[in-house]
């Protein structure tokens, strides 16, 4: 039997580049954050949208080192584009990407089998390795003992356990990294003697074409687990016609075909034989201290992931976060808005009379201050999704959700992207990047946008307080949970449509690690909701108050000096343009004062809110006090309420629905490297937003509603 064994080596003289691989869920990114701390720049990998994440680590000395985060992945064999640009780093062949000169391998101590499958994929490209043992805290708790020193040994390479997120273990791993690693490893590994005999013809080819042993090796069982892949597809992006010769692909093929031949399983055969070892080598080195019968994790899960409790119990977590939201949030949304009408009276009390008066007191203040205020009820949504990140449920929440994704022809890994649209449809629509199918990766983009984002709540809550004005926390929280039902409800309508119709495909297997349940870091948590907040007051900050400047002057001039407010307003160029579209929209209940407001949230959903307080606040109306008082006393020409239940119920239905985003769209448009796609779901979203609204409102008045 042939062996591969990488020589020995001097350790690395110096550390420029030092990479961090791992599975997603093995704290990594933390690991990153401790390493980099603010030190931190984030881009693009050119010509893909796989988010680029370097820093830099100052170990002793003042000694700089470059880290590079890499996409969390499972395997090396590319299915997806995260895995080809770790991939791709690794060996050296990413644009504007150093090649590292040492791998950091975060590995989850209570998932070793699981984890070490890609630290012996890592291992034959030759590349030193150190690995970073991390949750240890949680394998102590599990009544398990690792023999480090034992594991180390089996593996070949020094391993640092750690517990990233109480920077234990830190210290510890930037000595290793400073000091360097010696490579020491045999590949211990095996399988069957004629695989291992084309395998070393396959590192003969290739290391003619200028390949070092290590590479070639890895190089050749890629072509191993991937030959029907690569063999029959003719795209300018298969491996093959990127790095190779014609003359070589024929004789890598020839190799491959004569494993068909022999009925060797050699797409399978690397798989199956490093798990044999992995297993083996935990055997030996991992003793289970604790007793027999399920754990924790397992009897929670009984209840959490059950056909009827597991339901139950989401709905809960679901209507319990809505009603903190009217509840908990009411106290400093009340300070915040009493704030910004202080401040609007100090500023109307400095500035004299005339244009640039009103554009700071009703424009500018009116106009921030109206979405600032929904800052609380933003920061309890990301404090229950980091919750529900942090402690290991979402993972079920994914679970649970498949039973409903798998009739649509999805599943459960399309709904962490729609589950992370809840804060904001940009980073959901980027974290489908995992799903390996390039269909059901655009179709999960398609439908995202209508999960019920942040931006949305304030159009929501506004309109519930009209809707419902002497309804108490509970009455407002369940309306609140029905429209993100619609939008859920929505979006797995028109994923079974796409999946039917356009983007027609094999319905996928869904195979998801459940992680064991942890108490949440608040400290992540907290950061999470800081970024998050920071991220909304910068858009409050410039693309709202450019805005409400914008719509401001759009509603005051040209001026007419002899009208009154309202006509003045209605003869101003906004509402020149809302007049126009009365007849399109009025079919919906709306007029055209709402017809401003949907015009100036095609940059964004939220400017609705500071657009009717511009609205409003120019108009008679303003003398009302609140803005859900002055929607309350909007009237039509002829007496009639503006603002009735079936219209705020129709207007959330329309924003359950509309794209209504223009940042969404050319994150869209990123992702696919098409305008086609960004333009068709603006469409189908608007045509959707269109008559879903119009049923709402005209199906209830048939009903006899008002």
């Amino acid at each position: 039997m042939s062996t591969i064994t990488i020589p020995d080596s001097e350790p690395v003289s110096v550390i420029k580049t030092v990479a961090l691989a791992g599975n997603p869920n093995s704290g990594k990114t933390t690991l990153f954050n401790a390493f980099t701390k603010l030190r931190q720049k984030v881009g693009n990998y050119p010509g893909v949208t796989v988010e680029k994440k370097s820093g830099t680590l100052v170990l002793a000395g003042d000694r700089v080192v470059n880290v590079i985060d890499l996409p969390g992945t499972y395997s090396l064999a590319v299915r997806s584009p995260d895995e080809q640009v770790a991939r791709d780093v690794l060996l050296g062949r990413a644009a504007d990407t150093p090649k590292p000169d040492m791998v950091v391998c975060v590995v989850d101590a209570g998932n070793l089998e699981r984890n070490l499958y890609l630290v012996t994929q890592i291992q034959d490209l030759g590349i030193p390795i150190v690995i970073a043992l991390n949750m240890m805290d949680e394998v102590e708790r599990s009544q398990k003992s690792i023999n480090i020193k034992k594991l180390s040994q089996m593996l070949g390479v020094p391993i640092v356990p750690t517990v990233a997120h109480q920077n234990k273990g830190i210290e510890e791993l930037k000595k290793v990294i400073a000091s360097g690693v010696k490579v020491n490893y045999t590949r211990g590994w095996r399988m069957a003697p004629d695989l291992e005999e084309d395998v070393d013809h396959l590192v003969r080819l290739l290391t003619r074409e200028g390949m070092n042993k290590s590479e070639a090796f890895a190089e050749a069982l890629v072509f191993m687990s991937q030959w029907p892949k690569l063999k029959n597809e003719e795209k300018a992006t298969d491996p093959l016609k990127r790095f190779y010769k014609q003359e070589l692909i024929s004789q890598i093929n020839a190799i491959q075909e004569r494993f068909i031949a022999k009925g060797l399983r050699a797409k399978t055969a690397a798989i199956e034989a490093r798990y044999d070892w992995i297993k083996y080598v935990i055997k030996e080195s991992v003793k289970d201290l604790s007793k027999k019968g399920p754990d924790l994790t397992e009897r929670i899960d009984a209840v959490l992931t059950h056909k009827v409790f597991g339901w139950m119990f989401f709905l809960g977590i679901m209507a319990g976060m809505f009603y903190m939201i009217f509840t908990v949030a009411s106290y400093p949304m009340d300070l915040i808005d009493s704030v910004f009408g202080k401040l609007g009276e100090w500023a109307a009390s400095l500035l004299p009379d005339g244009d640039l008066k009103d554009l700071i007191v009703n424009g500018v203040i009116a106009g921030v201050g109206g979405v600032v205020i929904f800052l609380p009820q933003i920061l309890i949504l990301f404090l229950f999704i980091g919750l529900l990140q942090d402690t290991g449920y979402m993972a079920r929440a994914a679970f649970i959700m498949d039973r409903v994704m798998s009739k649509v022809g999805l599943h459960g890994k399309s709904f962490i992207p729609m589950l992370s649209s809840f804060a904001c449809a940009i980073p959901g629509i980027m974290s489908a990047r995992t799903i390996e199918s390039p269909k059901d990766r655009l179709i999960t983009i398609l439908v995202a946008p209508l999960m019920s984002c942040s931006a949305r709540l304030p159009v929501y809550a506004i309109m519930i307080a009209v809707l419902m004005p002497a309804a108490n926390a509970f009455q407002k929280a369940g309306i609140m949970l029905i429209m993100y039902l619609v939008g859920i409800i929505g979006a797995c309508v028109m994923a079974w449509f796409f999946k039917a119709t356009l983007l027609r495909s094999q319905k996928p297997v869904f195979i998801m690690e459940l992680p064991p349940y942890r108490l949440p870091s608040w400290k992540t948590v907290l950061f999470h909701m800081w970024e998050r907040s920071g991220l909304f007051l910068k858009r409050a900050g410039t693309v709202i108050l450019a805005m409400s400047v914008i719509l401001w002057a759009l509603m005051t001039y040209p001026k007419h000096p002899n009208l009154d407010e309202a006509q003045a307003l209605q003869m101003s160029y906004a509402g020149q343009m809302g007049t126009a579209m009365e007849p399109l929209i009025k079919p919906l209940g709306y007029d055209w004062r709402i017809g401003i407001g949907l015009i100036g949230s095609f940059a964004a959903r939220e400017v609705f809110v500071s657009t009717m307080s511009i609205v409003f606040n120019l108009g008679d109306e303003a003398e009302e006090g609140t803005l859900h008082e002055a929607f309350s006393s909007a009237k039509w020409p002829d007496g009639q309420p503006l603002f009735t239940p079936l219209v705020c119920l129709s207007l959330m239905v329309f924003y359950v629905f509309a794209m209504q985003c223009v940042s969404t769209v050319a994150v869209v448009w990123r992702e696919t490297n098409s305008w086609k796609w960004p333009l068709f779901q603006f469409v189908y979203m608007a045509i959707l937003a269109y008559l879903a609204a119009l049923a709402v409102f005209q199906v209830g008045r048939w009903l006899g509603f008002s």
